[in-house]
């Protein structure tokens, strides 16, 4: 390859990247606690835009309970985030020679 070909090439990939950050913003996932009474929905940037809660959890006396079973259910989300993220990146980055373990985007 050529420099003009290693440059086309970056500046295809910095194109690909950008488009798949993009839509990350528009891929949701639901993380779930305490057997689906609690419910987060985020997108795979990991920002949460959404929480459901079943009436049955709503009891002044079980607040801590209920405020673990959110807590639970973000980390669940923010987890299915990431893995979803690594998925979208990893369609963009296929096919390149990175070395074990390096990330994209840097």
């Amino acid at each position: 390859m050529n420099i003009q070909e290693i440059m086309k090439a970056a500046q295809n990939m910095q194109a690909k990247m950008a488009e798949a950050q993009a839509k990350l913003d528009t891929i949701e996932v639901e993380g779930q606690s305490g057997a689906g009474l609690v419910k987060v929905t985020a997108t795979a940037k990991g920002k949460v835009v959404r929480v459901s809660i079943d009436p049955s959890l709503i009891d002044p006396a079980e607040k801590d309970v209920l405020e673990d079973l959110v807590a639970a259910a973000i980390n669940d989300s923010r987890a299915k985030a990431e893995v979803k993220a690594q998925e979208e990146m990893g369609k963009v980055t296929q096919g390149l020679p990175l070395p074990p373990g390096m990330k994209m985007p840097f």
